[in-house]
């Protein structure tokens, strides 16, 4: 499964810029990658690991802006389409993951 995070934060002052700023560094510290500017995406194994990134997330929100989140099964995320541009090569089209019954 993926978890989708979008995000439109203010910039227009210095300390807007820094919460903002400092937003996408926890996310990418957190294992998020960039799809789009205000776009980030992470795997994660099940429902257990997407809330406890979730709870992450709300313990790092910056004081201003709009957050939201998004899981999704890696069967849709493979779905997605680009319309204009192409895919990154660091994008992953499907999920590598093992599963073990």
């Amino acid at each position: 499964m993926r978890l989708l995070v979008f995000f439109d934060l203010p910039t227009l002052r210095k300390q807007d810029r820094k919460y903002a700023n400092n937003f996408r560094r926890f996310l990418i510290k957190d294992g998020f990658h960039m799809l789009q500017l205000s776009v980030y995406s992470r795997i994660c194994k099940g429902l257990d690991e997407a809330y406890k990134h979730t709870k992450r997330i709300s313990l790092n929100l910056p004081p201003k802006g709009s957050v939201r989140l998004m899981e999704i099964t890696d069967n849709q995320y493979g779905r997605m389409k680009i319309l204009i541009g192409q895919r990154k090569k660091e994008e992953k089209s499907g999920s590598q993951q093992l599963l073990l019954f």
